[in-house]
């Protein structure tokens, strides 16, 4: 491809053809991956040049950021890290003004001093205490104890304070047995700020490419990007919710009122007790019938997904934005969204032996050799449980398995122990075991006694 693309005819009308390629194929109920429409020639331009176009032309001039979906997603990743290190370099101009001035030393990185047994409390602090930084690389410090941040604390940082955020028994997140997916408690007592705190906390996982365990439906990224959700995204949520709005649209005949006895009214639980809100003015005096229950389900799915948590998404969405906002957000699409925050489930064994690095072991070791012969003839769910065992995810970067680290190495000679793992690092260590099916013996204890 031509550096002077922008003015290339026949490159803009491929891309005007494909846009609408990609607008039918919206509109399919079995829709094409959206990585079909990455065209990874557009990853060798000048990307960041690209979305300067883009984002600052008024003359028309092509970009391919105007048809962000021909953009592959480590293309748009590479997008948002430039466009973050600008907004950096001109936060770091102004501080170094004022920081001269007094003295002081600017922190090239994000980093945070954090009690373990006052997680939240220490982050949410500093954090907000560090508001214009939060950009930079983060660097975790457990206080008292010894250990430079090479990656393996900020890992463990993000796995402690999901944890803690998302339990059920703190109560800012309430959780679908059907679906096994989380959403914002109506009835939560906890302040913004902590819902600001998981916004940031999610656009920091982000920024920092660590993958989180956290379980939001897709309208969340949704409403993050300001698109509009509906009765489909209410079913993947909450699946019996939504089939019985789906069974109350789908019945034709004239007793509405009868068969469902419905009214105007919403419900939701708060700690074990059932709450009713009304969706309309005095909602609870005027019955669904066959004339208005498309308006009930409408106004239902909305105070799910809208007004029962606006308070409670305004501030997530507002600590998202403290590190993933600007133009550049607008360029991907939910999914992608979804997929860097919890990664990818494609699980390819081979392209994983691909990327490994070795320590005291070769490629060609007999245990390494006997170790990848297991590994490839487990089901799934147990390369699941080996992926989750070594690295504390069974999911692989948002950019695929060849951005993935991943390290063998060798604990010693012989031995009954059962092999362990570093999860900071993506590290797995074997003794030389003597046979393969002692081999498999030992790892499989270990991956399922995790």
């Amino acid at each position: 491809m031509t550096g002077n693309y922008p003015s290339d005819w026949a490159t803009r009308s491929a891309a005007r053809v494909m846009a609408l390629l990609s607008a039918a194929n919206g509109h399919r109920a079995e829709q094409l991956p959206m990585a079909d429409f990455y065209n990874t020639v557009v990853d060798y331009i000048n990307l960041y040049r690209d979305f300067q176009i883009w984002q600052g032309d008024r003359t028309g001039a092509f970009a391919f950021c105007q048809y962000p979906f021909l953009v592959s997603l480590g293309g748009k990743m590479q997008i948002m890290e430039a466009d973050a290190k600008r907004q950096m370099a001109e936060r770091f101009k102004e501080a170094f003004f004022r920081t001269a001035l007094h003295g002081l030393v600017t922190d090239p990185f994000l980093s945070l001093r954090i009690r373990r047994s006052a997680l939240i409390e220490d982050s949410l602090n500093q954090l907000q205490s560090r508001h214009f930084d939060l950009k930079k690389k983060l660097r975790i410090e457990f206080v008292n104890e010894d250990g430079v941040d090479a990656g393996g604390l900020t890992k463990e940082w993000f796995l402690l304070l999901v944890r803690d955020l998302f339990d059920p028994q703190y109560g800012m997140f309430t959780f679908d047995d059907d679906s096994h997916l989380c959403w914002f408690n109506p009835a939560s007592f906890e302040n913004t700020e902590e819902f600001r705190l998981v916004g940031t906390i999610i656009g920091l996982a982000i920024h920092n490419s660590n993958i989180l365990d956290v379980h939001f439906p897709r309208a969340c990224y949704k409403k993050l990007l300001g698109h509009v959700c509906g009765l489909e995204d209410l079913k993947k949520l909450r699946p019996a919710l939504g089939r019985g709005l789906e069974q109350l649209l789908s019945y034709d005949d004239d007793d509405v009122e009868t068969v469902f006895c419905r009214d105007f009214v919403a419900e939701y639980e708060a700690f074990g007790e059932v709450k009713q809100v009304p969706l309309v003015p005095n909602g609870d005096r005027i019955p669904v019938t066959k004339d208005n229950k498309q308006e009930f389900v409408d106004r239902y799915v909305n105070w799910v997904l809208n007004d029962s948590i606006e308070t409670q998404f305004a501030a997530f969405k507002a600590g998202f934005g403290y590190v993933c906002g600007g133009n550049a957000l607008s360029l991907f699409r939910p999914a992608e969204i979804e997929l860097m925050v919890c990664g990818g489930t494609e699980l390819d064994i081979q392209g994983l032996e691909g990327v490994t690095e070795y320590e005291g072991f070769t490629s060609s070791d007999g245990t390494v050799r006997n170790f990848w012969d297991v590994v490839n003839a487990y089901p799934t769910e147990m390369k699941r449980k080996l992926l989750l065992f070594v690295t504390g995810t069974d999911r692989i970067p948002a950019t695929g398995i060849q951005n993935m680290a991943f390290k063998v190495s060798c604990l010693g000679e012989e031995s009954e122990n059962l092999p362990i793992s570093h999860t900071c690092f993506n590290q797995i260590c074997l003794y030389r075991y003597s046979t393969r099916e002692k081999l498999e013996e030992k790892l499989s204890k270990a991956v399922m006694w995790r």
